[in-house]
């Protein structure tokens, strides 16, 4: 048995590979730059963790997902594969460990956010590392032709420069074929080398339903097809808005968004994890990083801007194999709404350079000053002072950020903060503490240090894994805490922050060149333009539509779309048609005339029997006489 066959078995348990997973790890085992493009579901963690476990030295996983880095992470270390994930909240003691663990051979696969790799403490022990490969998941990230371009990606380039003898591995389930070429081109692949896995889905039933009556419509197919469901909407006013429509209507539902706090958020993911809840109502904020098979129903409330979030989206169904569907809920008003989403995305550079200017004098930052200064961005109140709109503020802030001006973090990972407010020796003392309580304490003082003299940041989820609470429990017991004045409790914010990356100049001075402004925009409106087509085309079928767009041509009909259950309705139709007409005409093929009552005694619906015979005496094929009949 081969090595790669022997730890997929040992470790997962799994016969063997499934789809392209072989090739992509042979590839990468082989030293080679790969790309690996598979559908959600298709098992992408699989291609890097058995090539690493295979390989001498540390696999460096690239995730912007926390989430992700934690549960892979858990997994991974409760079957003996040893794992370890850096991300703000950890303290400077416990990265500096793990990093000289990565160095010593104490760490087969490390987890780390695209934003870590620029850090100067990180960059100096890599240079110590023997690092196996590197792996980019969500890899469309670092494309900014894609839809969901991420800056912080474009530091994956330097770590290349640290370890140039160690290959990539990119992973996507979201690319366009321009995508493609564009990943290989920002990650310095020696030679172009894809492995593509068809995003072909058998299972899941795409339907494009219109409606006028969404709210109704929504009820109506919950109730219709039972299990597992999320509910995607836009705006985080809407996930508790409709959630509780859902609730009224005894369909047991909750909302997310990424402005709950930390343990709202995990204790809700874990009830609907874990069929508590039913249906979960969510921003596009939820899903990444998700492993639930038995999704049997993705519902969008409302269009997404581009086929690309769509279908990840949407792929979340039945990932476990059994049919499952995809439901698009639109109508004709939604065509003016995404159109509507190209200037709140890309407002007139007027309004940006507008937008700059009153940052600074919000912040009261004078010209040709600034550079390095970081503030709480308020953006109700700075709405309301200057009279803007918050949704094209925060599109204008993004292409500042792009442009070079300013750094601006939307949901700041702010971590929470922990003083004690007892002394050590009254803190020993202490004694009938809660078991949590006791626990969190326990874990506070084996992982961080200086608790006693100042504030401490603190990250919950790395709490619950060390104390084996769940991250409610954790947060719940330093509420208690902190209420108890055994120690000061700091929850974290998620208010964003803006940095200015470089003095400040006059607005009329910021620069938007083409790859900032012009092109991106241009590529957002072919991406709007196509989920316009894809909600407007009902002759082709969904499946069809999807897989060209991600460049498949050789494709065929799903046979399950809403499209191809009318094309199929249609055609049994015009066979029944076409069936009546020669019942009739072979019940008329005596010759004799006969009273048209007598037609009733042809085994044929009433409707179906009139429209046949409207159609035969148009087409001059029978004969009408009075109350007489004939064939002609």
């Amino acid at each position: 048995m081969d090595k790669y066959r022997e730890i997929l078995q040992k470790y997962w348990g799994y016969p063997d590979f499934r789809g392209i997973q072989r090739e992509i790890i042979e590839s990468i085992g082989s030293g080679k730059d790969t790309l690996g493009l598979m559908p959600t579901g298709g098992g992408k963690s699989i291609t890097f963790q058995v090539p690493a476990i295979a390989q001498k030295g540390v696999c460096i996983v690239i995730t912007p997902l926390i989430s992700l880095m934690k549960d892979q992470v858990d997994h991974l270390r409760k079957k003996g594969i040893q794992a370890a994930a850096i991300y703000s909240g950890i303290s400077r003691d416990n990265i500096v460990q793990i990093l000289e663990n990565c160095i010593f051979g104490g760490v087969k696969l490390l987890y780390v956010s695209p934003e870590r790799l620029s850090s100067e403490l990180f960059q100096a022990k890599l240079r110590h590392m023997r690092v196996s490969f590197i792996t980019v998941d969500e890899a469309h990230c670092i494309s900014q032709w894609g839809y969901d371009f991420r800056p912080s990606y474009l530091n994956i380039s330097l770590v290349r420069k640290f370890v140039p003898d160690a290959p990539v591995l990119a992973l996507t389930a979201t690319a366009t074929p321009e995508v493609v070429g564009d990943i290989q081109r920002q990650l310095h692949f020696k030679q172009e080398n894809v492995f593509r896995m068809s995003f072909e889905r058998k299972n899941l039933a795409y339907v494009v339903r219109k409606t006028e009556d969404r709210y109704n419509e929504l009820v109506h197919i919950l109730n219709s097809v039972p299990g597992p469901s999320i509910v995607y909407v836009r705006s985080r006013r809407r996930t508790k808005e409709i959630a509780e429509l859902l609730t009224k209507n005894n369909i047991s539902a909750t909302w997310y968004h990424a402005g709950l706090e930390p343990a709202v958020k995990d204790q809700r993911q874990d009830d609907w994890q874990h069929d508590k809840t039913r249906v979960m109502v969510a921003t596009n904020a939820f899903g990444m990083g998700i492993d639930k098979p038995d999704v049997r129903l993705v519902i969008h409330i409302d269009v997404p801007s581009s086929i690309e979030a769509y279908f990840q989206e949407a792929g979340r169904a039945g990932r476990d194999g059994k049919k499952s569907y995809a439901v698009l809920l639109c109508n004709r008003s939604d065509i003016s709404k995404l159109k509507k989403r190209i200037n709140e995305t890309y407002p007139p550079q007027e309004y940006i350079r507008d937008v700059y200017n009153h940052i600074a004098y919000f912040f009261q930052v004078g010209v040709y000053s600034g550079a390095g200064a970081s503030f709480d961005f308020d953006i109700g109140r700075f709405c309301a002072v200057y009279h803007f709109f918050p949704t094209q503020v925060n599109a204008a802030l993004m292409i500042l950020q792009r442009a070079g001006y300013i750094d601006y973090e939307i949901e700041p990972d702010s971590q929470a903060r922990v003083k004690f407010l007892l002394g050590r020796n009254e803190l020993y003392k202490l004694d009938n503490l809660p078991k949590n309580e006791d626990a969190v304490i326990t874990s506070l003082l084996r992982n961080y240090g200086g608790l006693f003299v100042d504030y401490a940041f603190i990250d919950e989820g790395y709490l619950a894994m060390d104390s084996g609470l769940s991250n409610n429990d954790v947060y719940m017991a330093l509420k208690s805490l902190s209420k108890k004045n055994i120690l000061s409790f700091i929850p974290r914010k998620n208010i964003p922050r803006i940095r200015y990356a470089v003095d400040r100049v006059d607005g009329s001075e910021v620069v938007l060149s083409d790859e900032v402004y012009k092109n991106r925009k241009e590529q957002f409106v072919k991406r709007i333009d196509a989920i316009i087509k894809y909600m407007n085309n009902d002759d082709v079928c969904r499946s069809r539509q999807l897989l060209r767009y991600f460049g498949e041509t050789k494709t065929k009909d799903c046979g399950q779309c809403d499209v191809c259950l009318s094309h199929r309705n249609n055609r049994e139709s015009r066979r029944e048609f076409a069936e009546a007409q020669k019942t009739i005409l072979d019940f008329l093929d005596d010759g004799q005339r006969h009273f048209i009552t007598d037609l009733y005694k042809v085994k044929l619906r009433c409707s179906l029997l009139d429209e046949a015979l409207e159609y035969l005496v148009k087409e001059e094929k029978i004969l009408v006489d009075g109350s007489y009949i004939m064939k002609a």
